[in-house]
């Protein structure tokens, strides 16, 4: 079920949305509101894993041989690359 908002936005910023719709970008002013909404909870869904693993890793750090094959990983990924 969804549920109706009512978001308050400046004269410049909702020129900007609709000047997005006019391109054809998105189809309305609601549909591009929720793409950007949508976008946002991705990122805070990421930031919140990064943190996750930040503390893992501070919590518990890699031994000097876990680094060490991380690195030797690193290298030869790097080395197998086409490039």
């Amino acid at each position: 079920m969804s549920k109706m908002i009512t978001l308050r936005l400046s004269e410049e910023r909702l020129e900007r949305v609709d000047e997005v719709v006019a391109r054809g970008v998105y189809r309305t002013r609601a549909a591009a509101l929720r793409a950007a909404l949508d976008r946002m909870l991705v990122e805070e869904e990421e930031r919140r894993i990064d943190e996750a693993i930040v503390e893992g890793y501070t919590r518990i750090p890699p031994t000097p041989e876990e680094e060490a094959m991380a690195r030797a990983s690193t290298y030869e990924s790097v080395a197998d690359e086409p490039w």
